[in-house]
């Protein structure tokens, strides 16, 4: 895709959307000239000397060259493969190698989502710089969005808009797993959520399987919540309320026999699980079916 760049008019009924596109576009930046160009307007042009603040979001994936990113957080390299995180508000400032140029994918938004992810995401939350990589998926996103912007056809914003949550969720799933792929954990992970699945109806003992694979239980609780956002025991609990779920919608059997069924300790403490994570009781979701 040659080099372009477009300023969108979001409408109320955009706005009302939750995250709307303000901006889009893809630059090639060569080597030894100034940065950035002049032909954006004044409220997204700035000088290094001053550098600028937005009033919108901006995520800028670099794919080729290096340069730099400042702002209130400090200084940071950019390389190639790395996502620069423009936050609404905040001053900065940045610019490539000028003897190197580079090639840069930027979006900007805005709207409540965009404020939700962006400042209170814990994984994105004071992100400046994520050095991901070149990554087919995200770049295939970015390009999805570039052909709607351009067609401007009605409702496109709406699905830029999904498309920008997407990347959103494609980096933080990459964060998330950036420290476990390959590693023996991940492995060992995997195999405990596989066996928790094969045996619902059981309690597991995870901290046996962790200590036949040379890992401290304490550890592999840790890094199995950071891994899935919750504790083994709580994802275990909860493929046990999945099923009973499905048990309870789909044949005739009492609420006493899923409950011995499942493992659990009593039909009171089923009940009062079930309802803690359902949001009523299973006589309750049973009785919607049979109305």
């Amino acid at each position: 895709m040659e080099d372009f760049f477009k300023y969108i008019s979001a409408s109320e009924e955009d706005k009302d959307w939750g995250l709307y596109l303000n901006v889009a576009g893809k630059s090639k930046v060569p080597s030894g000239i100034s940065y950035p160009s002049a032909e954006h307007p004044s409220g997204y042009h700035f000088s290094w000397t001053k550098g600028r603040t937005l009033n919108e979001y901006q995520i800028n994936y670099i794919t080729k060259g290096t340069g730099t990113l400042e702002n209130a957080r400090g200084k940071f390299a950019v390389k190639p493969g790395s996502l620069l995180i423009i936050r609404k508000g905040e001053w900065h400032r940045y610019r490539p190698t000028k003897n190197e140029g580079w090639l840069e994918h930027y979006i900007g938004f805005d709207g409540m989502f965009a404020n939700h992810f962006l400042q209170e995401n814990q994984i994105l939350q004071g992100q400046s710089v994520i050095h991901c990589g070149v990554r087919e998926d995200f770049i295939d996103t970015y390009y999805k969005i570039f052909e709607l912007v351009r067609n401007e056809d009605p409702g496109n914003q709406h699905i830029a808009a999904g498309l920008v949550i997407k990347l959103l969720g494609c980096i933080v799933a990459w964060e998330k797993q950036k420290n476990f792929s390959g590693k023996p954990i991940e492995k060992l992970i995997q195999e405990a959520r596989f066996y928790m699945r094969e045996h619902i109806e059981q309690e597991v003992d995870l901290q046996k399987l962790a200590e036949d694979n040379c890992i401290g239980y304490s550890y592999f609780r840790k890094m199995f919540k950071k891994y899935t956002g919750i504790s083994p025991h709580q994802y275990h609990l909860d493929l046990k309320i999945m099923r009973s779920k499905e048990l309870i919608l789909t044949t005739n059997k009492s609420m006493k026999e899923i409950s011995y069924e499942l493992g659990f300790q009593s039909i009171h403490y089923f009940s009062r699980i079930f309802k803690k994570k359902v949001g009523q009781n299973p006589s309750e979701l049973r009785g919607t079916v049979t109305k």
